[in-house]
């Protein structure tokens, strides 16, 4: 009964990127804190992986997929600037086949940063008093009766050690 909300690690400078943005994929960065994501987030044992269509949250999430032995579902509702979060989305994404199990989705700061706001307004107890959401950062969303949220308790990203030079 948990939901696992990841932003996408780092996908480097978006000025940069040339062409659609929908396939700007993670930075060498990125690609590190995806692996340690895996790290981070596999003890949980999620059995669904949802996420934004665009190329940087799925690749967030391709090493936990492949650790833990399950494939990625998207949907079009996590893309940047996508419908987003609500209570309907977030009771499907901890619904599987019956069952309430964990689950993880991973998606973009905006819609991130709307949904933990509108948790806060509402009177869910976060963790942290100034709600953050930087990339390869986690909110593990408890949720109680009729798959309401009832807590929200926020991970930084995992600290990446820099290459030895």
């Amino acid at each position: 009964m948990t939901l696992l909300l990841v932003r996408h690690a780092h996908a480097g400078n978006p000025e940069r990127w040339r062409g659609d943005d929908r396939l700007r994929p993670l930075s060498k960065t990125g690609q590190v804190t995806a692996r340690a994501l895996a790290t981070v987030l596999a003890p949980y044992n999620p059995r669904r992986i949802v996420s934004s269509p665009y190329v940087r949250c799925v690749q967030t999430v391709e090493p936990l997929a492949s650790e833990l032995g399950i494939d990625i579902e998207t949907d079009e509702r996590l893309g940047e600037g996508g419908a987003g979060l609500d209570e309907e989305l977030v009771a499907s994404l901890i619904t599987t086949s019956g069952r309430r199990d964990a689950a993880v989705c991973v998606t973009h700061g905006d819609l991130i940063a709307n949904f933990i706001m509108d948790l806060e307004a509402s009177g869910v107890p976060l963790s942290r008093h100034e709600p953050r959401w930087e990339k390869g950062s986690t909110w593990v969303l408890s949720a109680g009766e009729q798959s309401h949220i009832a807590k929200a308790t926020y991970i930084a990203p995992p600290i990446i050690a820099p290459p030895i030079t």
